[in-house]
């Protein structure tokens, strides 16, 4: 069913409830065995367990691919859950999105655990095709077919998702608050905090999927017939900057519903102000332009790139901060009442660790801290950070928002395990940013032994992460109704 606000805000909410309820309920699942993923490899650094170093790489790579790919899954369904409350979207459209992304799952998984692709998520060309006899370029194809699967259907979505908002919005200047933002432009007739999130993030991604559609097709062409060469340094920048975009297009839609839920806690709606609407203006840009930081190490790189990637990182979490943390704490701090349970506790933790993983985000955007800490496991405890207590918990808020009844409260056993996630979170991507300052690197199947007791603390915390999880997804799944 598809139900069109009113300019003033939504008059019911009643999108396609069946086909979200389900993508989040696959979200769950799959974000719940990539987090068990996670602990194993961790658990094998520490020296708790031991497994063959292969296996640790194809886990790894499954592990990487299944953790963006959910992450996008989840801020997806968001975007196109709240977005259907100001345009009607097709229902057909969302369940296309669906099918192609799970068809990439399963070619994916299907090279990684029987081709034996373990080429790791970021699939940097030439690595497909030189795996040291480890896999054959039919698994590398199977496994960049699987991306390619789930890019057509993020594209679809973002499509028609944009297609809608131009329509009603009188174009994408108009649904991105330009008026507003440039111009002498009212806030009461700018569109909802929702729209601008919705075009932004369409924007930056469909360019990002394109590019990334355009090396896979290009790789996959090189692994079928070789004499096909690839600039390898520009292979490298495409699929940065496909992969650094979708991420965090994955995270700013995610945070939808931060804009659309939280209102219903405090009964004060999320306005639309001049400078939001700049700040995702800016967001748009630096997006785009920002992921050179992910090539400093690549000294072929022209100078002016490097030194725009530097810049850039240095300013990009200040547009972060306005949509979201100061934002929100302008807004709750204007709120008359805000009412605690899980899921707005998981909102706001996914406002809060998401500016927290912007910190060790622009420290390693630093030219000469990048030197240092690139290939150490500093990077992954700031992206961790991101997911971790950012996407992931917004992702675990919408959950229990779904299913929520009654009068909740933050107590029993939902208040336990958010206190735990939170716990075993905070200290799972410490301990990676502490590994990362003593410079222990990143992607080692086997640590020395001075590193194993970092390894087996954050196994500890891992821990508390999955059981945590293990309950947000059994609420779930024990509350959900399809009609």
């Amino acid at each position: 069913m598809s139900v069109i606000a009113e300019e003033s805000g939504p008059v019911v909410i009643a999108p396609q409830l069946g086909s979200v309820k389900l993508s989040m309920l696959l979200a769950g699942v799959v974000i719940l065995l990539m987090m068990l993923f996670g602990l194993t490899m961790r658990a094998a650094q520490g020296g708790l367990i031991t497994i063959d170093p292969a296996l640790f790489y194809k886990i790894m790579t499954a592990h990487g691919a299944g953790m963006v790919g959910t992450a996008g899954l989840t801020g997806a369904t968001i975007l196109w859950f709240f977005t259907e409350r100001y345009v009607s979207l097709a229902a057909g459209v969302f369940w296309a999105f669906l099918g192609f992304f799970l068809l990439g799952v399963v070619l994916i998984l299907g090279a990684i655990f029987i081709g034996g692709y373990a080429g790791a998520w970021t699939f940097l060309f030439p690595l497909p095709a030189l795996s040291g006899g480890l896999w054959q370029p039919g698994a590398a194809i199977v496994f960049l077919l699987g991306y390619t699967s789930i890019g057509v259907g993020f594209l679809l979505l973002h499509l028609e998702v944009g297609r809608k908002l131009i329509a009603k919005y009188g174009g994408i200047g108009g649904a991105l608050a330009w008026p507003l933002a440039f111009g002498s432009g009212r806030p009461e007739d700018a569109p909802p905090a929702t729209v601008v999130a919705a075009m932004a993030s369409t924007i930056f991604n469909s360019l990002g999927i394109v590019v990334g559609a355009a090396v896979l097709v290009v790789s996959i062409v090189n692994l079928a017939f070789p004499e096909f060469t690839v600039d390898a340094l520009l292979a490298k920048n495409m699929i940065f900057f496909f992969g650094h975009v979708f991420i965090n297009a994955s995270i700013y839609m995610a945070v939808i519903a931060v804009y659309e839920i939280v209102p219903e806690y405090t009964g004060k709606p999320w306005k639309t102000t001049r400078v939001f609407a700049i700040a995702w203006t800016v967001v748009l840009l630096f997006v785009l332009a920002v992921y050179p930081h992910h090539l400093m190490q690549d000294w072929a790189m022209p100078g002016w790139a490097v030194a725009m990637g530097q810049i850039v990182s240095y300013f990009s979490a200040i547009p972060l901060i306005a949509v979201t943390a100061f934002s929100l704490l302008i807004y709750l701090r204007s709120a008359t009442s805000m009412r605690w349970d899980l899921t707005s506790a998981l909102l706001v933790l996914g406002v809060a660790g998401w500016t927290a993983g912007s910190v060790p985000a622009v420290l390693d955007g630093m030219i000469v801290v990048n030197k240092v800490m690139h290939n150490t496991l500093w990077v992954p405890g700031h992206f961790h950070t991101y997911l971790i207590l950012g996407e992931v918990a917004m992702a675990f808020g919408f959950m229990a928002w779904l299913v929520r009844s009654g009068d909740e409260r933050l107590s029993g056993l939902p208040g336990t395990a958010f206190w735990v996630y939170v716990v075993g979170g905070s200290g799972f991507v410490l301990m990676f940013l502490i590994s990362g300052a003593m410079s222990i690197p990143r992607r080692w199947a086997v640590h020395l032994p001075q590193w194993h007791l970092q390894a087996q603390i954050a196994s500890a915390f891992a821990v508390l992460i999955v059981l945590a999880a293990a309950l947000f997804v059994l609420r779930y799944l024990t509350r959900i109704r399809w009609s």
